[in-house]
C-alpha cells in the first residue's frame, strides 16, 4: 500500500475533498499505512498483537438483557411466520373464489346459449335440436362421476376400525318380528309366570298378599269400632 502521507506530500490536490468516495478512500489507505508500519514495531518491542485462543472476556451485556434479546427475536419470528401463514390463507382463499366464480359465469355462459337456442327453435328459426343432446350426456357425466366417486370412497379408517372391532351389527328394523316358525314354536312358554302363579306372585305370603286393600264390610267395622 502507498504512504498516503507521502502521497499527499507530492500530490496534494489528488483528493478531492468534495468527492465522499475519494475521501474515505484516503482515510482506510491511511490507517492501512499505519497499521503496516506499527506492525513490525511491536513485534521487535515483543508486544502481542493477537488475542490468546484460551482468552476470555466477560459479556458486555448481562444474563437477562441476553435472555430478553433472544425472546425477543424469537417473537419477532413467529410474528413474520403467523403473517406469513395469512398470506398463504388469503393467497388460497382468492383462487378459491377466483375458481368459483369462473365455474358460475360458465354455467351462466351454457344456460345463457341453450335459452337462446330454445328460443331460436320455438321461433322457428333452427330445427336442431343439439343442446338437449349435450345436457342429457353432462347430466350423465355428473351421475356417473358421483357413482364413481361414491364407489371409490367406501368407508373410512375409523369407521373400518369399529366394524373390525365390534363387528357390522347385522339388520336392526323388524329383527325382532315374528315368523311362521317363532309363532309355532310354544318351547319356551311358561303358564304360571304368563299368569302370575309362580312363587313369590299370589298367596297368603306373597307381596300382593301384604299390600292387598280390605274389603267393603272390615272397612265399615273398623269404622265403627273407631267411633
Amino acid at each position: 500500500v502507498v504512504d498516503p502521507v507521502s502521497q499527499s506530500a507530492s500530490n496534494k490536490d489528488a483528493v478531492d475533498p468534495e468527492n465522499d468516495f475519494q475521501r474515505e478512500m484516503s482515510f482506510y489507505r491511511q490507517a492501512q499505512a499505519a497499521v503496516l508500519e506499527a506492525l513490525p514495531r511491536l513485534r521487535k518491542l515483543q508486544v502481542p498483537t493477537r488475542r490468546p485462543d484460551d482468552y476470555f472476556a466477560e459479556m458486555a451485556k448481562s444474563d437477562q438483557q441476553m435472555q430478553k434479546i433472544r425472546q425477543k427475536l424469537k417473537s419477532k419470528q413467529e410474528a413474520m411466520e403467523r403473517s406469513e401463514k395469512a398470506k398463504q390463507l388469503r393467497a388460497m382463499r382468492k383462487y378459491g373464489k377466483k375458481v368459483q366464480t369462473e365455474i358460475l359465469q360458465r354455467r351462466q355462459k351454457e344456460k345463457k346459449n341453450m335459452l337462446n337456442a330454445v328460443k331460436k327453435y320455438q321461433k322457428g328459426l333452427s330445427d336442431k335440436l343439439d343442446f338437449l343432446d349435450e345436457e342429457q350426456a353432462s347430466s350423465q357425466g355428473n351421475k356417473k362421476g358421483n357413482a364413481s366417486q361414491r364407489i371409490k370412497k367406501g368407508p373410512n379408517a375409523k369407521r373400518r376400525y369399529k366394524n373390525q372391532k365390534f363387528g357390522f351389527g347385522g339388520k336392526k328394523k323388524g329383527s325382532k318380528w315374528n315368523t311362521k316358525e317363532s309363532f309355532n314354536d310354544v318351547s319356551s312358554f311358561r303358564s304360571k309366570v304368563a299368569h302370575n302363579k309362580g312363587p313369590g306372585k299370589a298367596g297368603k305370603g306373597g307381596k300382593k298378599a301384604l299390600n292387598k286393600r280390605p274389603g267393603k264390610r272390615a272397612r265399615q267395622k273398623m269404622k265403627s269400632r273407631a267411633r
